[in-house]
């Protein structure tokens, strides 16, 4: 997924939950904050390794626990993950989504675009309709809310 969408559907779901927006958008960067420097750099292959394992699972479970702004983080982080898996297996890719074992496991063919090139990969693509669909949500609550506001200062 592209990375403006990442921070969407951590917001969306921190709004939702009552969540500190601030830090599970936070929580929603930070795999591709650690990942796309690194293998923009060449230090690792692929552009879903350190930020992107769910081997990290603990210890965002362990922040989680913690409540407040921790568990918005862990929020946001999970849905990343969540979402470039959903991305990957829609766009018919579904060994791919191995990515989520690195380092244990590697994807056996993975997609090594790098983060520019890969927009223009990915118009069009079938996920790139569910895209649409999150920020036609977002739009809808934001427009919502506003009317809401509009309302209230009647």
């Amino acid at each position: 997924m592209l990375f403006a969408t990442h921070l969407m559907i951590a917001w969306l779901l921190a709004r939702a939950r009552g969540l500190s927006v601030v830090a599970a958008v936070i929580g929603a960067a930070l795999p591709d904050l650690v990942d796309k420097p690194l293998a923009s750099a060449g230090l690792v292959d692929l552009f879903h390794t350190v930020g992107h394992t769910a081997l990290l699972a603990p210890v965002f479970v362990v922040l989680a626990l913690r409540g407040g702004r921790w568990l918005a983080l862990a929020v946001g982080w999970a849905s990343h993950l969540a979402a470039d898996a959903l991305h990957i297996v829609v766009n018919g890719r579904p060994t791919d989504a191995y990515f989520l074992g690195w380092p244990l496991i590697e994807p056996p063919t993975p997609l090594a675009i790098p983060p520019g090139e890969f927009v223009w990969y990915y118009l069009w693509s079938r996920s790139f309709f569910i895209e649409v669909g999150i920020w036609l949500l977002a739009a809808w609550v934001v427009s919502r809310e506003l009317r809401a506001r509009a309302s209230d200062h009647r």
